[in-house]
């Protein structure tokens, strides 16, 4: 037996081990692939290109047109050139990474227009390709040339799935001329080793399959505690509370913006829960820290770590750039502690910021911001439901509004938008909208010949009509009411025993042949006859009937029987109920648009709801001032009644007038005031 232990292993399990490790990114693992592939196939250079999808051309935009010719664009050439390597090594990083600030200078790159012309052929034909430098077809022979040039396309999919997958890029090998075998071997290598992109693609998706995963835990562990508090305050302090042991820092703060809280045309935070702590002074320095710095990352939209972790991936370029001015204030006690402020996202809108603090070993880095951003973009509009939740009934019906008006104004300042939709449509809907200008005045119903019944004479009331009261219907001739006549019964026997007595001696004189006696006796007689007519006058007017058939609007007498009363005193109102007319005081600003033909409707205080038709009968010429104005009284028939209406009811009348817009009703008080005060 033969010891064979001393030959050298090729190094395989070295570029299997690189290939197979996790790269930060993308493009760190395809500088690393094409370093393989060329140092594996001996190429004097690899370039990585990436080309654009062919598109149709601009003035030809149908389907049929044939498309661009795309063009290739180096990204990466190894070996590096020696300045971009010197640089890197000074900087401690490995010699695959790129310096994004560090474009390729193509200029460095051998036989570049073949190697463009081989990366679009390989990128067309989605295979591998070999062209020799020294001839135009495609390498078909093994005869010796310049060398050649190899373009492998890097697919972003693996299996059934890589021929519709898109290109990551292609990589053309710069080879020396070699034979048809020796090539053979080669493109079958670097086809092998090219394939170990689909383990990074599977070990991408798997990272953040992962990271999705522990976001929806922390999301779901995170919204179970704050469902267990009874308010927004309460799920905020659970909040930080929970993820600041979970995380295992030093403090957590959660500040919410407020609504129409600005400062100098920008939107703040307001400091609201901070872990381990109940009461929160807002004049406090650590407080007001605390806000500026989520100010700071309010006003970028995007998460803020101070200080900046070293070798930040290539996709951290907005993280990089980030301001930091109030982070680097508030860090400015503690040079150990750590800072991370992430913006709180729901709807397309940043509401709030976390704001995280650690020192020591505590480890926050990349990962760890993304899996909270992730988390706190699920748990985000939880939060904001709380919150809707407990405003009060107005202001929740506000910000149901404007989320309703968004989808037609936009999402951006919605409430000055439907505002102003609201006074155009508004103004617009004033001017060019005519309506009947309708005229209103108080007015009272009033029957249209109302009686008034009074005493005859002086006497007393000795009876009242059966059924007689105010409200009682009565026909004609009836009775109201009956006075005392004793005083007249007993002048009337005096008047007539007065009457015979004269007579007597009437008679007597004329026997004893006394003419003038007798005259004068007989005027005694004529004058007794004539006050017993009176008498039994008054005695038949004793009796009070009703003048008219109606009803007895006014007068309650039942206390007043037995009691003294003089002429002329009023003590019935009878009034025909079926025949109503309305008296409406109209202001003399107004009595110009009524006419004799005026219809309109009034609306008594005993029935708002209810309208009654009427048309103007007659406008009395004569003004009434009253309280400091003047007034015409305007009657008008009541074309529609009701069986309760009543002398005296009062509402309010609209006076029917020519059409006018809407604008021109507001403005017409203003607009006629201010013709007074300007005419001349």
């Amino acid at each position: 037996m033969i010891d064979l232990s001393n030959l050298k292993a090729p190094g395989w399990h070295r570029v299997v081990a690189d290939l197979s490790g996790a790269a930060p990114d993308d493009r760190s693992f395809m500088a690393r692939l094409v370093t393989v592939l060329a140092q594996v196939s001996g190429a004097r250079q690899g370039v990585l290109f990436t080309i654009p999808e062919a598109q149709s051309a601009p003035d030809d935009p149908s389907p049929a047109a044939p498309p661009l010719e795309a063009e290739a664009r180096a990204i990466f050439v190894w070996p590096l050139p020696a300045a971009i390597a010197a640089s890197l090594q000074r900087a401690g990083q490995v010699s695959e990474r790129i310096v994004l600030d560090t474009p390729i200078d193509e200029s460095t790159i051998d036989f570049l227009a073949d190697a463009k012309s081989a990366a679009r052929s390989a990128h067309g034909s989605r295979q591998t390709r070999v062209f020799g430098l020294d001839k135009t077809d495609d390498l078909y022979d093994g005869s010796p040339g310049k060398g050649y040039v190899v373009a492998v396309p890097i697919f972003g999919a693996a299996g059934a799935e890589a021929a519709a997958a898109p290109l990551r890029g292609v990589v053309t090998l710069l080879l020396d001329g070699r034979s048809r075998q020796a090539l053979q071997t080669t493109l079958a290598l670097v086809e092998v080793l090219a394939g170990y992109v689909h383990g990074h693609t599977a070990r991408q998706q798997l990272a953040r399959v992962r990271a999705a995963g522990a976001a929806l835990d922390l999301a779901t562990r995170l919204i179970a505690a704050i469902n267990t508090a009874k308010s927004f305050k309460g799920a905020s302090f659970q909040l930080v509370n929970d993820l600041c042991r979970q995380l295992s820092v030093d403090r957590i703060a959660l500040g919410w913006v407020a609504s129409g809280r600005y400062t100098e045309g920008r939107r703040v935070n307001r400091c609201i829960a901070v872990s381990d702590t109940e009461n929160i002074d807002r004049r406090m320095a650590m407080v007001q820290k605390l806000e500026a710095a989520m100010d700071e990352c309010l006003d970028q939209e995007q998460p803020v770590m101070y200080p900046l972790p070293p070798n930040l991936g290539e996709g951290e370029v907005l993280l990089s750039q980030a301001i930091t001015h109030s982070h680097r204030e508030l860090a400015a006690s503690d040079a150990r502690l750590k800072i991370v402020t992430i913006p709180l996202r729901a709807e397309g809108t940043v509401l709030g910021t976390l704001l995280i603090e650690a020192t020591g070993t505590t480890p926050i880095d990349l990962g760890t911001v993304e899996l909270l951003q992730a988390a706190l973009d699920l748990l985000t509009p939880v939060l904001e439901i709380r919150r809707r939740d407990d405003r009060n009934l107005a202001l929740r019906a506000y910000d149901s509004s404007l989320r309703a008006g968004s989808w037609l104004v936009g999402a951006k300042h919605t409430g000055w938008k439907l505002a102003g939709l609201a006074l155009t449509t508004i103004l617009l809907v004033s001017i060019f909208v005519r309506i009947p200008y309708r005229v209103s005045a108080p007015v009272e119903i009033q029957a249209r010949n109302p009686r008034t019944v009074s005493i005859p004479f002086d006497g007393v009331i000795r009876e009242l009509g059966a059924g007689i009261e105010a409200g009682a219907k009565v026909e004609q001739g009836q009775v109201l009411l009956r006075l005392d006549t004793t005083d007249l019964e007993l002048s009337v026997l005096d008047a007539r025993a007065q009457i015979i007595q004269a007579e007597k001696q009437a008679d007597e004189a004329l026997r004893k042949n006394e003419l003038a006696q007798a005259q004068q006796q007989q005027a005694k007689a004529d004058q007794s006859r004539a006050r017993l007519k009176l008498l039994e006058y008054r005695i038949t007017q004793a009796s009070v009937l009703a003048p008219i058939t109606g009803t007895i609007i006014a007068g309650d007498i039942k206390d007043r029987v037995g009691s003294s009363v003089k002429l002329g005193d009023a003590i019935f109102q009878v009034a025909d109920l079926s025949d109503m007319v309305i008296v409406a005081k109209v202001d003399d600003r107004d009595i110009s648009l009524i006419a004799g033909d005026t219809t309109g409707q009034i609306s008594p205080k005993s029935d708002p709801s209810a309208e009654f038709d009427f048309v103007v009968e007659r406008i009395v010429p004569l003004s009434q001032p009253e309280e400091g104005t003047n007034s015409f009284i305007v009657r008008g028939t009541m074309t529609q009644t009701a069986p309760w209406f009543r002398p005296g009811m009062e509402g309010l009348a609209k006076f029917n007038t020519p059409h006018r817009s809407l604008i021109g009703i507001v403005s017409r008080r203003i607009v006629d005031q201010l013709r007074l005060w300007l005419w001349w």
